[in-house]
């Protein structure tokens, strides 16, 4: 068994692409080395801004000899198919072996295929490899490329080194040979560097400053720039990504710390920080929990004066930057955001959707009648307890939460949109509630990001991603399998986070139809009364405010999944046909649910509310609930999908299921008939309450009547009177269940 080095190097490799560069290395040597049957052990895959290197473990010196089956024609095929199956596997007729298969006598082709020597393997694998890499963005160069059959690659290849054990596999690939030699660090060891094998190539790389291992470079980072601010008495703000990116970029790495100007920090401290991040790759410190005049950067050299010269250097880039930085700040500052705002017209929304502007004042509208109706409210001991000034806040944050998309600053970096706004409007004087709801009205935007609670964040918040989310269900770009271009189901999560985490009772289909009419008004006052009706017709229909509520059902089955809520207990409350009803209420009524069915009784009365659902469906019977929903909305049991009614609708099916009995109930059956007259009203009078866990219970009293019921009468009895009435009630029983949830979408 031996051991395999790959080093493919080239001029620098982009950062961001070295850790997918490495997997496919990785996956490519696994795939040749699996097609040509050689089995190898561990396999490690480094990278350098310069390298892309595999080590393989325990490779055999050669392939094992394998027997190689090729079914061919029937026998008493055409001569030209025979002939034709011999020259594809390179045997003669006389070679053809005959075996009956499925009753019929066919040729196969039998080959014994010799074992190859696993560097001629590995010879042929690599320029395999190289070619087929799939780099993001590649490139050719020199003279040959000229043609596009050339070789392309991320960067120029400069040189490959691939050594078997201590024997070199000798391949050629864009006019690069391999070879035994690489090279060392740029500056501190330029020269070729004769490789013996695997078990040197680390520390030969070593010693002439090349750390090859990409974690050992992202360790020393860490800990070196972290002694760095410590050693002068500062934090040092973590920062992951750009530990990975300067492990990247460097093969020696030396983290150093400078210091700048003061006075630059006057520039919200976010701003100071992502300059330093994205422009210059620096890391910044923090003394008493506030920015400090400080960075670290990491140089790929050990410079003779200690780095002073490369820390000065770079103290006036960043100076540079900051300046710049300072500027847009300054500049942005000098216009008030009412007046950046009207900006916003110039701005496509979307070509359907209209301008910037045209989002705003939806969201302004749909901010204040969160406030208005009561689903946002101020909380006790805070500040604007006053509905009408909480409205007004709401309303003037959102109509000012675009602006900065205008701003020079965040022009310059997009990242910090809604933070600057934040900070502009607070250096304009406005109220803080205005400013917090400007920052923070995209959160949440991912699955760890902060929750806003503040009434004014939260309407602003709330309405920004309602408007989105309806307004592209409405011109039809919905999300479809993985494709989701306007972040849609982002927007939903975003709405189910802040609605959970506030308590707001916000009805889904009221909500998405209040959004959905601002967005039919909005129209009607560009194209007129008629042509809007037309609009309204083919996009505002009652399918939309059912696909919204649904596609949120969607969504907090995803939101609840790690909460361990079952999605078929989800389904279960939520497509009872009752969707209007609210995120909160009805989650409570799913966990309540949800712990009902994981005890006896409740899995006990699902299988027989199963069995009841299975017989009327076989019998095909509406029963009472089917007659009452075809009286006419002249019967005051016409609105049966009503829930105000039910408690009456069900008091009703009771009253007509007595009266139309013409016989003596058996005792199970009349012992359905009292548990039913107690325990639905019962049961729908908790659901009014949101007691659900009493709910719960009064379901729960069903549960020995019912199987007494099922044990003792025959539901098809022969006289039809009978089978009629125990139909009945088996459909009695099925909407009495219906009122706390749809246990036919419970699994089990």
């Amino acid at each position: 068994m031996s051991d395999f080095l790959l080093e493919i190097r080239c001029q620098e490799i982009p950062a961001r692409m070295q850790a997918g560069a490495r997997a496919d290395l990785d996956r490519l040597f696994r795939k040749e080395m699996e097609a040509a049957g050689v089995t190898f052990g561990q396999v490690t895959v480094w990278s350098t801004p310069r390298r892309l290197a595999l080590i393989a473990r325990d490779l055999p010196a050669a392939t094992q000899a394998i027997r190689e089956e090729e079914k061919g024609p029937p026998v008493g095929a055409p001569d030209q198919a025979i002939d034709g199956f011999c020259r594809k596997n390179g045997v003669s007729r006389e070679q053809l072996q005959v075996r009956e298969l499925k009753g019929r006598e066919t040729y196969f082709a039998v080959k014994d295929v010799a074992g190859r020597a696993v560097r001629d393997v590995l010879a042929e694998a690599i320029p395999a490899m190289i070619r087929a890499f799939p780099w993001p963005k590649s490139m050719r160069w020199g003279p040959a490329s000229l043609t596009t059959e050339s070789l392309r690659w991320v960067r120029p290849l400069s040189g490959i080194v691939a050594i078997f054990g201590e024997d070199l596999v000798e391949c050629e690939v864009g006019g690069i040979a391999s070879g035994y030699a690489t090279l060392g660090h740029r500056f501190h060891c330029p020269g070729p560097i004769t490789i013996g094998s695997a078990a040197d190539y680390q520390e030969k790389l070593r010693a002439c400053h090349v750390i090859v291992d990409h974690s050992e470079r992202q360790d020393l980072i860490r800990e070196e720039a972290r002694f760095a601010a410590t050693d002068a008495g500062l934090v040092l703000v973590e920062d992951e990504g750009l530990v990975i990116e300067n492990a990247g970029l460097t093969e020696w790495p030396v983290p150093l710390l400078g210091r700048f100007d003061q006075s630059f920090l006057d520039v919200p401290p976010e701003v100071i920080q992502l300059t330093a991040r994205v422009n210059q790759k620096y890391f910044v410190c923090e003394n008493d929990g506030q920015l400090a005049n400080a960075f670290v950067c990491t140089a790929n050299i050990e410079a003779a004066d200690g780095g002073a010269a490369i820390v000065d250097g770079n103290r006036k880039v960043l100076a540079a930057r900051l300046s710049d930085a300072r500027f847009f700040w300054e500049q942005d500052r000098k216009v008030p955001l009412a007046q950046q705002a009207k900006k916003l017209e110039r701005i496509t929304f979307h070509e359907k959707l209209g301008t910037v502007a045209d989002k705003v004042e939806r969201v302004a509208k749909l901010a204040r009648w969160l406030v208005e109706e009561g689903i946002v409210k101020s909380s006790p001991g805070r500040g604007g307890e006053d509905p009408e000034h909480l409205a007004d806040m709401a309303e003037q944050a959102a109509r000012l939460a675009k602006a900065d998309l205008v701003t020079e600053m965040v022009g310059e970096f997009p990242e910090l949109q809604g933070l600057m706004g934040g900070y502009y409007a607070r250096a304009e004087g406005l109220p803080a509630e205005v400013a917090d709801a400007i920052r923070d009205h995209y959160k949440p935007v991912g699955q760890d990001d902060d929750v806003p609670t503040a009434p004014v964040t939260v309407a602003v918040s709330l309405a920004d991603k309602l408007d989105t989310l309806v307004s592209f269900f409405v011109i039809k770009e919905r999300p479809t399998g993985s494709r989701d271009p306007f972040a849609l189901r982002r927007a939903a999560l975003g709405i189910i986070e802040i609605v959970l985490r506030n308590g707001l009772r916000l009805e889904l289909d009221y909500a998405a139809a209040k959004a959905g009419q601002a967005l039919s008004a909005q129209n009607e006052g560009r194209v007129g009364a008629e042509a809007n009706a037309a609009w309204i017709a083919e996009h505002l229909t009652a399918e939309l405010f059912r696909a919204v509520p649904e596609f949120f059902v969607d969504r907090l089955k995803v939101q609840q999944r790690e909460a361990g809520v079952r999605h078929d207990v989800i389904d279960a409350v939520f497509m009872l046909g009752k969707l209007k009803d609210d995120l909160v209420g009805n989650l409570a009524r799913v966990k309540a649910l949800q712990n009902f069915v994981a005890t006896e009784d409740g899995a006990n009365l699902l299988a027989a509310y199963k069995r009841a659902a299975n017989i009327l469906k076989k019998e095909d019977w509406h029963g009472l609930e089917g007659e009452i929903a075809q009286t006419g909305e002249e019967d005051p049991l016409a609105l049966v999908d009503d829930p105000d009614l039910a408690p009456v609708i069900a008091a009703k099916m009771a009253e007509r299921h007595r009266k139309e009995l013409s016989y003596k109930p058996e005792p199970a059956e009349q012992a359905l008939v009292d548990a039913l007259d107690f325990a639905a009203p019962k049961a729908a009078a908790a659901v009014e309450a949101e007691d659900f866990e009493a709910a719960m219970a009064a379901l729960a009293s069903l549960r020995a009547p019912i199987d007494r019921f099922f044990d003792e009468v025959t539901v098809n009895d022969d006289d039809s009177a009978k089978r009629g009435a125990r139909l009945d009630l088996l459909a009695r029983f099925r909407a009495a269940v219906h009122e706390v949830a749809d246990f036919s979408r419970i699994e089990g």
